[in-house]
């Protein structure tokens, strides 16, 4: 049985940038396990599943922007510093969580902090980069 949308599958991941440093990796833990199509997962990297089967095992180098989009200046800003608690200790590199209108949280990184002023980047910290995709498929339900 073929992974499509909606379909429930279990699988191990790797996601690794291309000189092997590893990103994030479910291999030497419990399986991820979701429906396809779900918004759990990046639609990049759901793409990358479709068609394959339990016991399927692959690689894929992906291109910068076809997984987690591709960066966008617009999401930089500047924000005032009063925004964080005032003990907070701001340092480019840190991720930071902010609460979006709508009630999602959502992550930045810190770009540049000043005594008034932090320069934030909402994009994704892996937008625009290339990865390589390991994914082993445990198992395929079909969809409903």
């Amino acid at each position: 049985m073929q992974i499509s949308i909606g379909s429930k599958i279990s699988i191990h991941f790797a996601l690794r940038l291309p000189d092997g440093v590893l990103v994030e990796s479910s291999f030497d833990n419990e399986p991820l396990d979701f429906v396809v199509g779900d918004g759990s997962m990046d639609k990049g990297l759901e793409l990358a599943l479709i068609g394959l089967q339990a016991g399927d095992r692959q690689t894929l180098r992906l291109m910068p922007g076809q997984a987690f989009g591709t960066r966008d200046a617009a999401a930089i800003h500047v924000v005032e510093r009063d925004l964080f608690p005032p003990d907070m200790q701001l340092e480019p590199g840190q991720i930071i969580g902010f609460s979006a209108e709508d009630g999602q949280e959502v992550a930045c990184m810190v770009l540049e902090a000043g005594a008034e002023k932090v320069q934030v980047d909402f994009n994704h910290p892996l937008a625009g980069r290339e990865l390589d995709f390991e994914v082993q498929v445990l198992a395929v339900e079909n969809a409903t």
